[in-house]
């Protein structure tokens, strides 16, 4: 059982008239809560604070011990890295069908848009013989690693809502994220380590912002901790001038004890979170620099992924992902902005933007599942590549920009998976103009029940009871998926 399971039972039985008054405001579905938390069947120790961040068995037998996921705000366009289209190719500048158009919203295409082609060329890679675009050459030579999804599909056009459904389950803010729901499930390896850690490419948030990494109902404890690129890793990870670490660890001794009594007293699993979370900071104190230091990496590690110590960059978090799952983290999430190719200025523009984000992220991608599977770890590291929708097979031109790129599309895109015993090659078509899935289709939730199936979680039965309901990362229907094919 997880312990906050434990105290969320208990808190019911220790609640004062006010409380109860208090806490009756959110309906009576609110009283049964303490009544319904479920346990995950794992034992909880007897002592009055446990470590919420163990580890914990998984449900089912886990084919992933951890994930990366890179994600590629922005969505990157399929039509010119994974999903090649000789037909659209045929069709390039001519005016686009008139049924791909009845029906159809789009967030800026207006009128009669024309077809568009690749203007970047494919081969052939490995024995799975998958078509990998000449602007990813060295993610190309990891062919037989990786399942490449061409099937994927989602509900929603619009960059922000997209994100938080791509991470959250739900298009609206308030759900909980899937690198919460993950470590909640399982804990993580390492105790002076957060189990889920998010590296950004910079400092812009991604559309969805924090929320993206945020635990929502979940105890806070499962947030993803956000690194720096400059500075601190973690914010507050130094004392403050002047302050040991043993006054410090005296300070720290004397507030928790406040926190016992306040836990014994009213139950309250934040209170155990607070706890936790300032212990955990302390360990971090000690850990966090250590790790995050990648100038003690080998001369040739670093040439190896174009990282450079002491700079903001995507090949420095790719480098930080696989030091950081090394070190015990159950959850590595990067986020790279700039991959919104709409073609109204030099910025978005497939002949300029997009070159460059391929160029800044295929060296550090190709060399992370290198050293992934040169240390061993690719084999039970789950690695997710993707945007959070797709791009349309027309041109946008919008306010009759003559540049080159495509709008949003939420009836088709692709993703990438490697390790943890993924089944190499491609999975699920679209039709000839790349516009919708034709096989074996994967919708957003079917892909996130696959996700926690994979790491050992049942997707039905993994929940938490907030506002009357069991929450699931896979929304309250029976009818997502688990793409069990994905894998060998």
């Amino acid at each position: 059982m997880n312990p906050f399971n434990e105290f969320q039972t208990a808190r019911g039985q220790a609640q004062t008239r006010r409380h109860f008054l208090g806490n009756t405001g959110y309906g009576l579905g609110a009283i049964a809560l303490n009544a319904l938390f479920p346990g995950k069947g794992h034992a909880a120790t007897e002592a009055p604070v446990d470590n919420p961040m163990r580890a914990l068995i998984p449900m089912i037998a886990p084919k992933a011990k951890r994930v990366i996921y890179l994600h590629m705000e922005g969505a990157p366009p399929q039509q010119e890295l994974f999903d090649f289209k000789p037909k659209l190719n045929e069709f390039h500048m001519k005016e686009c069908p008139a049924e791909l158009l009845e029906g159809k919203s789009f967030a800026f295409i207006k009128g009669t848009p024309k077809l568009l082609g690749s203007i970047y060329k494919f081969n052939k890679h490995g024995k799975s013989g998958a078509e990998i675009s000449e602007m990813l050459p060295n993610i190309a030579k990891h062919a037989d690693d990786l399942c490449i999804v061409k099937s994927m599909h989602t509900d929603q056009f619009n960059h922000a809502p997209a994100q938080l459904l791509m991470h959250t389950g739900s298009q609206q803010f308030g759900g909980a994220s899937i690198g919460s729901w993950v470590t909640y499930g399982l804990g993580s390896f390492n105790e002076d380590l957060p189990g889920y850690m998010v590296l950004l490419s910079g400092d812009s948030l991604p559309s969805g912002g924090k929320s993206l990494w945020g635990s929502s109902f979940l105890p806070s404890v499962y947030q993803g901790v956000q690194c720096r690129s400059e500075g601190d890793p973690v914010l507050y990870v130094s004392n403050p001038e002047g302050l040991s670490r043993d006054i410090r660890r005296r300070s720290l001794d004397a507030l928790n004890e406040l926190n016992r009594k306040e836990l014994e007293q009213f139950k309250d699993p934040e209170t155990l979170t607070r706890i936790n979370q300032y212990e955990l900071a302390f360990r971090m104190q000690a850990a966090v620099p250590g790790v995050m230091d990648i100038s003690k990496e080998p001369a040739s590690i670093l040439e190896e992924y174009g990282a450079q110590p002491g700079k903001a960059s995507f090949a420095n978090n790719c480098l930080l992902a696989r030091r950081l799952v090394e070190k015990g983290v159950r959850f590595v999430q990067l986020f790279d902005w700039g991959w919104d190719i709409h073609g109204t200025t030099d910025n978005d523009d497939l002949k300029t933007q997009f070159p460059k984000k391929c160029k800044q992220t295929d060296q550090p991608v190709g060399a992370l599942l290198t050293d992934l599977k040169r240390r061993g770890l690719l084999e039970d590291t789950l690695v997710i590549w993707g945007g959070e929708f797709g791009r349309t097979p027309m041109n946008e031109g919008r306010n009759g920009s003559k540049l080159l790129g495509r709008d949003h599309h939420p009836d088709a895109f692709t993703i990438w998976m490697a390790g943890a015993g993924v089944k190499p090659g491609t999975y699920g078509e679209t039709d000839e103009l790349g516009y919708s899935v034709v096989k074996d289709g994967v919708h957003v939730r079917d892909f996130h029940a696959t996700i926690l199936h994979a790491c050992g979680l049942d997707p039905f039965k993994l929940n938490y009871p907030y506002q009357g309901l069991n929450q699931r990362l896979i929304g309250p229907a029976n009818t997502p998926k688990v793409k069990h094919d994905l894998f060998a």
